[in-house]
């Protein structure tokens, strides 16, 4: 082995040892960006807000719970409480309870959060509602139902709170969208249309916010294994109550929790947090758009073949998405 080769040796070290120390200053910087920062989170009361809502508190943030039920709030603040009287450094979260489907409740509530917090550093847009169904049976007001859970309220919310933010030249908007908000499947037109919404408008707001130092991240996660699809409305607004296999298969809201806090620590501007072929099929969309469309269409008359599929009745048990 010539000079040449041994000094290879020497500056892998020195390149390991770099990296290694950059990791360090941006985990530091990442724990100092998020103690005592005040964080909003909406849809706490279960699935990923809840875990967010655990990883967030544990970080040494402080915490505004938002949510419709106000009993399952409070089960959460008592759980966090718990947390709380084994380190003196965590402090009492607050609780606002309302619709975020509400317009006129969510600028009550940005109100009431600035009250009670003061300033609001990190905005968690977290809570939605998914849809299971075919476009021809779906019914308009369906449509809106979800457009005003999924996209116009965390828009409302955002625009509430904005203004504190920029006044005070800090601030953080998160949105968890979805990875139908960059690509559209069989079935889902109502959440994925919502999802897309989600996506521009954020992307929007991340280049106008640049010039106020206000950071905007949308993460767009795969299934999780949540009560989500359980939840789902189907086109005539009755509930889906149907635990997907790729839902009952996905990552825990833990995981994807934690996933959520390293984003925001680290500032990233967006996140996809999905298994190997909706990750593909997101590339896919972009690089070859008509492979894409063909797989689509292949899916959707998959689905369509039994007698009577497209009736609500038969919906529940023939729709099986695979991505």
């Amino acid at each position: 082995m010539d000079l040449t080769s041994w000094a290879i040796f020497p500056l892998l070290l020195a390149s390991i040892g770099v990296y290694g120390l950059y990791k360090l200053l941006q985990k530091l910087r990442s724990g100092a960006y998020l103690q005592a920062a005040v964080v909003v989170i909406t849809g706490a009361t279960s699935g990923l807000g809840k875990e967010c809502a655990k990883v967030f508190y544990a970080a040494g943030s402080h915490l505004v719970l938002c949510g419709r039920d106000e009993e399952r709030l409070k089960d959460l603040v008592q759980e966090l409480n718990n947390m709380r009287l084994k380190s003196t450094q965590l402090h009492k979260p607050h609780m606002v309870i309302f619709d975020l489907s509400d317009v006129e409740a969510v600028n009550t509530a940005a109100k009431e959060i600035l009250h009670l917090a003061g300033r609001v550093d990190i905005l968690i847009n977290n809570a939605g509602i998914s849809y299971r169904g075919t476009i021809l049976d779906t019914k308009v007001s369906v449509d809106r139902m979800v457009m005003d859970t999924n996209y116009f309220g965390p828009v409302a919310l955002t625009k509430a709170l904005l203004p504190s933010m920029i006044k005070n030249r800090r601030g953080h908007v998160v949105v968890i969208s979805s990875v139908q908000g960059k690509i559209s499947i069989p079935f889902r037109s109502a959440y994925s249309a919502s999802k897309h919404a989600t996506q521009a408008f954020f992307d929007c707001l991340r280049a106008e916010m640049s010039p106020y130092d206000i950071d905007v991240t949308v993460v767009n996660p795969g299934y999780i294994k949540t009560n989500l699809s359980l939840n789902a409305v189907t086109g005539d607004g009755s509930g889906y109550g149907v635990m997907d296999k790729n839902t009952a298969d996905g990552r825990t809201p833990e995981e994807v929790a934690q996933t959520v806090l390293r984003a925001v620590g680290e500032r990233r501007k967006e996140l996809l947090v999905a298994g190997l072929v909706p990750t593909l099929a997101v590339y896919l969309r972009t690089l070859a758009p008509t492979l894409f469309f063909s797989i689509m269409s292949a899916r959707a008359k998959k689905r369509t073949k039994a007698k009577g599929f497209i009736t609500n009745s038969n919906l529940k048990a023939k729709i099986t998405v695979c991505i």
